[in-house]
């Protein structure tokens, strides 16, 4: 059984998920001690809960220490088998992050796994679900891997209630992965939405992130969503498609915050992430990883980020050495595959 220290690196809720994941797929048990140990509130919480028992039944294992706020789990994975994962995180626990855990687990299920998934789909500290399905599914897609993420409803902080659908099929050819500069931008793309608000708040959140991004002088096309949930909120997700990959900035809506505000937060966020003439931003490196140890390749990443270093080490105790990265932490770096995983 591996053992993972939970308080390594970024020490946050990343280990767990990919540590899980890669038990499954995998098949070896582990053991993870200090959870989130370099949290504010250490432990398990309802959305790293939930993505382990998705996990459980995808794998029909045997878990100990889940419950929220236990500071270790043990998970003993059987046959990962394809059925229909439905996950209630009942509170508005990020979505994305359940789904950070079940993607690379699902891409090794022996048939299509279908998916459905009740929480967070724009939360705080946590990838929006349009930066998932328009930014990581597209590099996913890159690598051989079909699969599609959908909103069904908006949820957001803090009564949640989102709804989101899906599926993913078996990675049967894996293409390897060599995203290092982009040459041109192609154009710009986003989602700006708003839910149980006036229609003009995305409209405004759209317009504010345009007007900043009209310096790049390329075409921009960001729609806006107005919807109905069980709670108000916004937000707005832009990115831009390159020769290379997507690169994504997104930003919240919150209470007193304007919309304009909003708006150019995330073109400013997509303005920083593209500077570096890199193919991958620093968001989606991280969540890359765990699938180019398999695929092979090399990215170079807008930003080396703790998440990243830490999700290295994470794949490294299962599978040995398996990257080579070069450059250091908040700057821009390569991420080499020097052994690509059989399995």
């Amino acid at each position: 059984m591996i053992t993972i220290d939970g308080s390594y690196g970024e020490g946050g809720g990343q280990i767990l998920r990919t540590s899980i994941a890669l038990s499954a797929i995998t098949g070896e048990p582990v053991r993870i001690i200090n959870i989130r140990a370099n949290r504010p509130n250490p432990g398990l919480r309802p959305q790293h809960l939930h993505g382990i028992l998705a996990l459980k039944q995808l794998t029909n294992a045997e878990v100990r220490g889940a419950q929220v706020g236990s500071r270790e789990l043990v998970f003993i994975p059987r046959k990962l088998e394809a059925k229909r994962i439905n996950v209630e995180i009942g509170t508005a626990g990020s979505i994305t992050l359940v789904l950070q855990a079940l993607l690379p687990a699902m891409a090794f299920a022996n048939d299509k796994v279908e998916f459905r998934i009740t929480g967070g789909t724009d939360v705080p500290w946590s990838p929006p679900v349009d930066y998932l399905s328009n930014v990581t599914m597209f590099a996913l897609s890159k690598l051989g891997i079909k699969g599609e993420v959908n909103i069904e409803r908006r949820g957001h902080y803090p009564k949640g209630g989102g709804i989101v659908t899906g599926y993913m099929e078996p990675w049967k050819e894996r293409k390897e992965l060599k995203a290092k500069r982009y040459n041109k931008i192609i154009k710009i793309r986003g989602i700006s939405h708003s839910t149980n608000l006036p229609s003009h708040v995305a409209e405004r959140q759209a317009k504010a992130a345009k007007e900043e991004l009209e310096k790049l002088n390329v075409p921009i096309d960001i729609k806006t969503e107005v919807s109905r949930s069980i709670g108000p909120g916004s937000g707005i997700v832009v990115w831009a498609e390159t020769d290379c990959l997507r690169l994504g900035g997104d930003a919240l809506g919150k209470r007193g915050k304007p919309a304009e505000v909003v708006g150019k937060e995330a073109a400013q966020e997509l303005l920083e992430q593209l500077k570096s003439g890199n193919c991958v931003d620093k968001f989606l490196g991280d969540q890359l990883i765990p699938f180019l140890a398999f695929s092979g390749g090399e990215i170079w990443v807008a930003e080396i980020t703790n998440h990243l270093i830490t999700n290295v080490w994470v794949v490294e105790n299962f599978l040995g050495k398996v990257f080579d990265v070069d450059g250091k932490v908040g700057e821009p770096g390569k991420v080499k595959v020097v052994r690509r995983v059989e399995g």
